[in-house]
């Protein structure tokens, strides 16, 4: 491991706006049964700033009005009200698959009357974004390094009211691997609120059709869909912060002519969500993505490989 890795591994520890839970607690009764975390269900609860002997400075200790000292558990700032007129439980939104986080904190900027949390395994990734939120101030940021596998053991039923998935890995040979496959809506329905959105905005013609096809297949309510975010006027039901806020390899596959596609989506189901099956050619959008990336996202992955050849880590979809 390298000197510079473990470097950020050491300051990820003193970032008040990153929880790094241990993965060994959550499985301790086994996959099927996560142990929920204590954050769970009170991420509006939290957000007391002590400095003292058991707080650092500048440092953000968990409220607990039962506890005479600050728990063993680094629990992150989440606002639970910002600004006079926000309600009193301000809009969770959740960016899995986050990278270095500058989805979530654009977003936080723009609006700041609702909390952001960027979810990622890698910790050299979420450095930067917690290191950013830091050195900025932004309140209503926090990370969360852990598997999107365990997502339940973290967000409590209505607690999220959006979820983002920025161009996640489409997984074209492990259907229950796609971050919006049927196995997935079901752990985010555990979460969401009545009428919870899901926002996939990937440079994959695969993942967006196929994730197209599970929307048909279970009924859900389809609220913006587009094969092309930047080549077609925008449509009414397109926020404008969706076409105008980039990720780091967005920009890049804009620069080498890869379409971006972005659907939006509330996963409001009665009883199991079912496969698309025969809704969905897999062949064929198989087979479009990856001429495409003969052309565009190949060269725009290759060209950043040397760059970042000394971090792997860095590297991002």
């Amino acid at each position: 491991m390298g000197h510079d890795k473990l470097r950020k591994f050491a300051e990820n520890e003193t970032f008040s706006c990153l929880l790094q839970p241990s993965a060994a607690e959550v499985l301790a009764d086994g996959f099927d049964h996560l142990r929920d975390h204590p954050i769970k269900g009170h991420w509006f609860e939290y957000g007391k700033v002590t400095v003292g002997s058991h707080c650092p400075q500048n440092r953000l200790a968990p409220l607990d009005p039962t506890a005479d000292a600050v728990p063993p558990l680094s629990v992150p700032r989440v606002a639970a009200v910002v600004g006079d007129n926000a309600p009193d439980r301000a809009p969770l939104i959740l960016e899995l698959g986050c990278g270095k986080g500058e989805y979530t904190l654009e977003l936080a900027r723009r609006n700041p009357d609702r909390n952001y949390v960027g979810v990622d395994i890698k910790g050299a990734r979420l450095w930067r974004g917690a290191k950013t939120a830091t050195e900025e101030g932004l309140p209503n940021v926090a990370f969360l390094r852990t598997r999107i596998e365990f997502i339940t053991a973290y967000f409590a039923p209505g607690e999220v009211s959006e979820i983002w998935l920025t161009f996640s890995d489409p997984q074209p040979k492990s259907e229950n691997n796609r971050l919006s496959s049927p196995l997935f809506l079901e752990r985010y329905r555990s979460m969401l609120k009545p009428g919870g959105i899901v926002r996939l905005k990937t440079d994959s013609r695969f993942l967006h059709e196929y994730t197209r096809a599970v929307v048909e297949a279970n009924g859900l309510k389809l609220l913006a869909c587009t094969t092309d975010l930047y080549g077609e006027l925008p449509a009414a039901s397109i926020e404008p912060e969706v076409r105008e806020v980039h990720t780091f390899y967005e920009s890049m596959f804009l620069e080498q002519g890869v379409p971006i596609t972005y659907l939006a989506f509330t996963i409001d189901h009665e009883g199991p969500y079912v496969h698309p099956a025969e809704k969905f050619d897999a062949a064929r959008w198989r087979e479009l993505d990856n001429s495409r990336r003969s052309f565009g996202h190949g060269a725009a992955m290759s060209s950043t490989s040397a760059s970042s050849s000394t971090s792997p880590e860095s590297t991002t979809r």
